[in-house]
């Protein structure tokens, strides 16, 4: 299988840790997409755990065998029901855990909804109501806790006058055993501006310990980390990926690998990636060109 290689500029990687070639500039990391399937569910996110992964859309999930590509199993609730809007996926011990909305509805409710990732029974939900914007991601961090995000969006919908929530008021929880937020923390506006008109939709720990968040359309993930300070992410580093944006998640049976989806558009089918990331390669000089292009990714509404 042809692998597609994703270079970029300026990354020092040093222990795991990604160290910014500049201060104050986040670095520039590499990937490769070493695999591209044609996935019809893949319309909002990926799961993905040593064995399987699972393709999200608004009321589906749809579980594949990663060897054969083969559907093993769907889950999937009527248009007008309680399921409303699925987003990113994140696959914990066994357990599918799904952040759920009813975006693009106004007032934003939010809940979280967890299934058996072998039988894909759903097991347990928590409501958040009204609470800090529609929820789009959950994980697990690298401390035990879970943490997710609540976007925000400066996109008008429906007969609304007004923009769905501002997006610069999204932001990133920490939650406590009983899924209250402990903590929370906004985006720099620099990664803010990428999201356009919506708001960030994937998040995924990596095995480096930091965050990888992703926007709407955008072909790329950016690497965060808890500020030493303050209420404001520091941007790390960013990583191209072959995506539309959308949900993310770390395939942590491998250690460097990040599936991914493209959203089609048109005509187009709906595809799931899985790109390696590149972390044993060198660093490049700041603002170092290339003639390797990412895989063609134009953004999607």
């Amino acid at each position: 299988m042809q692998r597609i290689p994703h270079l970029a500029a300026t990354a020092l990687l040093v222990a795991g840790a990604i160290v910014p070639a500049l201060a104050g500039e986040p670095a520039e990391m590499q990937s490769e997409t070493v695999a591209t399937y044609t996935i019809p569910e893949a319309n909002q996110a990926v799961g993905v755990d040593a064995t399987h992964f699972y393709a999200i859309d608004n009321r589906t999930i749809a579980k594949y065998d990663k060897a054969t590509q083969t559907l093993v199993k769907t889950f999937e609730r009527p248009k007008g029901g309680a399921v409303k809007h699925f987003d990113s996926a994140s696959v914990v011990d066994g357990k599918i855990y799904v952040a759920h909305s009813n975006y693009p509805e106004w007032p934003m409710t939010s809940s979280l909804e967890i299934f058996d990732a072998e039988t894909l029974d759903h097991v347990e939900s928590h409501s958040f109501g009204i609470q800090l914007g529609s929820f789009t991601w959950v994980d697990k961090g690298p401390d035990g806790a879970w943490y997710g995000a609540f976007a925000n969006y400066n996109r008008v919908f429906g007969k609304s006058p007004l923009a769905y929530g501002n997006k610069y008021n999204t932001q990133v929880v920490k939650f406590d055993a009983d899924w209250q937020p402990s903590q929370a923390w906004i985006f720099p506006d620099a990664i803010v501006d990428t999201f356009d008109d919506m708001s960030n939709s994937g998040g995924s720990f990596g095995p480096d310990g930091n965050l990888y968040i992703s926007g709407h359309d955008e072909p790329e993930a950016y690497v965060m980390a808890l500020p030493e300070f303050g209420s404001v992410l520091e941007w790390k580093a960013t990583v191209p990926l072959a995506n539309r944006g959308q949900g993310i998640a770390w395939d942590r049976s491998t250690g460097d690998t990040i599936y991914a989806i493209i959203r089609g558009k048109g005509e187009e089918e709906n595809k799931v990636t899985v790109n390696r990331v590149m972390f044993e390669q060198p660093a490049k000089e700041a603002g170092a060109s290339s003639s390797d292009e990412a895989a063609e990714t134009a953004p999607a509404k």
